[in-house]
């Protein structure tokens, strides 16, 4: 096949799940891999999408947003401001327009090219082949965040770059997208843009951050549900996605404010990236991996996010920690206004309209455990079961009590951790010892059954408005997690209790289980050394 040939509205290139029961019209089969087209024309038959990576699933989605908006026409809340009511006309009718699908990916076909030499290919910037050094390119092993590059450890697979294996188109499409959402800052290729070299480059708009999205029990349904509503001002034609723009972009002039939720979701990388395909044009070569914008950074904006605000008054995602589990940031999601603490959580604005869609969806958090550089840990990959019905504008009398319920979980999670640290450092008679393993085994003892005990009293909440506050029982609720917190408290000290000091020990830190010590100087909480992930099973 020739190069210039592989469009990804006709290619097969994203994984999808089919909806159970769904049979083949012929004998091949119902296909793995779907291209965009058949995608969105098929949409209420598929499941759901099945990318293994969450970073790829992630940023994919906002992409498939952004088209589902254009071919549904809702770009803009129109003269009436009637986009609610129009979205629930789509939804009627059980899919996508067929003749909106086609005459879309008509408009814009020669934009969906993954390799265009001497074009445009899709999401790629092909100056970077004058402005970059063309002996000193990223290489695929880099475009693959998957596998160790440059002087890396290899962890789960032996890659060189002197031989490399060279991905498939669709394993590059998806690459390509987690280097446009989650790239990282720092040192990357030089490229010269007006005489002016460069080799820095700023941080994805997703990296370090956890996204959640409404899922129902279609593609279709998801699509429609993560749709945000366009503000008043926005306007249609104007608020486009990179590839429907007539230029490319000026590195030297970044655009400080998205047009609107499409531009504001497809539109903010940082990175510029050029794929370089083989002489048959299915796999990928050679990339060019630098710098999209120079000068001050644009302001990160996506509607998929917690946002929390720092003691500085600074504003920033929640960021993603492969040690928390979903349940705890559940009353963030579902309240305007969540109870926590001095970083002011703000809910997703996606969750405020998404119930309109449906009250039987699902949350699915996807993201990468990372740091801002180099570092990357683990992707997050976690759903809840239907919970968007309990929503504060849906069901306000049952959300506080979500709210409440996390609290206490959390609590004696945290009394826990204190208590085995102060258990420890008395044990070994060092004020200073942090007692990390003792932290960790509790952790891992009591947070995955902390996460059973909230969800089985989560589905006993009242959603019919007789019981009040739901029918939450704050008493019995302390209790439960309370007797979760002393049996890991239990199964870790045991082994140091058949000793006068070991049981002295415990016993005096176990009232920390129970929040009761005074503040003193000679009781300060253990070393902030103590500090210690919490596992979530």
């Amino acid at each position: 096949m020739p190069t210039g040939t592989y469009n990804l509205i006709h290619q097969p290139c994203v994984p999808v799940r089919w909806r159970p029961g769904l049979t083949a019209p012929d004998a091949g089969g119902l296909p793995d891999l779907v291209g965009l087209r058949e995608l969105l024309l098929r949409s209420h038959d598929i499941e759901s999408l099945a990318i293994a990576d969450a970073p790829a699933h992630a940023a994919l989605l906002r992409i498939l947003y952004a088209l589902t908006a254009r071919v549904a026409e809702l770009t803009e809340q129109g003269p009436e401001g009637d986009w609610d009511v129009r979205r629930l006309d789509v939804r009627d009718a059980g899919r996508l327009s067929p003749e909106r699908v086609e005459a879309y990916f008509r408009e814009f076909e020669d934009r969906f090219f993954l390799f265009a030499p001497g074009g445009r290919p899709w999401m790629q910037d092909p100056r970077l082949a004058e402005q970059c050094d063309g002996s000193n390119t990223a290489g695929v092993n880099k475009l693959i965040v998957t596998r160790p590059s440059g002087n890396n450890h290899s962890w789960f697979r032996h890659d060189t770059d002197t031989a490399p294996e060279l991905p498939t188109a669709p394993e590059a499409f998806l690459s390509l997208l987690v280097w446009h959402y989650y790239g990282p800052s720092g040192r990357c290729s030089s490229r010269e843009v007006n005489g002016v070299k460069h080799a820095s480059a700023t941080a994805g708009p997703l990296r370090t951050a956890l996204s959640y999205h409404p899922e129902g029990d279609s593609l279709f349904e998801t699509l429609l549900a993560g749709l945000v509503p366009p503000e008043d001002e926005v306007v249609g034609k104007e608020d486009l996605c990179p590839w429907e723009q007539e230029d490319l972009p000026d590195p030297e002039h970044p655009r400080r404010r998205s047009r609107g939720p499409r531009s504001r979701h497809t539109a903010r990388s940082q990175h510029a990236l050029l794929l370089l395909p083989d002489k048959d044009g299915m796999r990928v070569r050679d990339a060019y991996i630098t710098w999209a914008y120079r000068g001050e950074r644009m302001p990160r904006e996506d509607d998929y996010l917690i946002w929390q605000t720092s003691q500085q008054g600074n504003r920033y995602p929640r960021p993603a920690d492969a040690g928390r589990a979903l349940w705890r940031d559940l009353d963030a999601l579902l309240l305007q206004n969540p109870p926590e603490g001095s970083a002011h959580p703000q809910q997703p604005r996606v969750f405020r309209t998404a119930v309109q869609v449906s009250e039987d969806l699902r949350v699915r958090a996807l993201g990468f455990d990372q740091e801002g550089q180099a570092k990357d840990t683990q992707f997050i990959d976690a759903s809840t079961p239907v919970v968007l019905g309990y929503a504060e504008d849906n069901d306000p009398r049952t959300v506080p009590a979500v709210g409440r319920l996390r609290q206490l979980g959390e609590l004696y999670g945290r009394n826990l951790d204190r208590a085995v640290k102060r258990a420890w450092a008395a044990y070994v008679r060092d004020a200073k010892a942090d007692g990390a393993a003792w932290a960790a085994e509790a952790g891992a003892r009591y947070w995955p059954r902390a996460e059973a005990e909230f969800w089985a009293r989560f589905r006993l909440l009242d959603r019919t408005g007789d019981a009040a506050d739901g029918g939450f029982d704050p008493a019995a609720t302390r209790r439960a997690f309370l007797r979760l917190a002393e049996t890991a408290y239990d199964a870790v000290t045991e082994p140091v209790t058949r000793t006068v000091r070991g049981a002295k020990a415990v016993s005096q830190a176990r009232l920390d289980l129970y929040g009761q010590r005074r503040k003193s100087r000679s009781s300060a909480s253990p070393s902030s050394r103590a500090k210690t992930k919490e596992p979530t099973g």
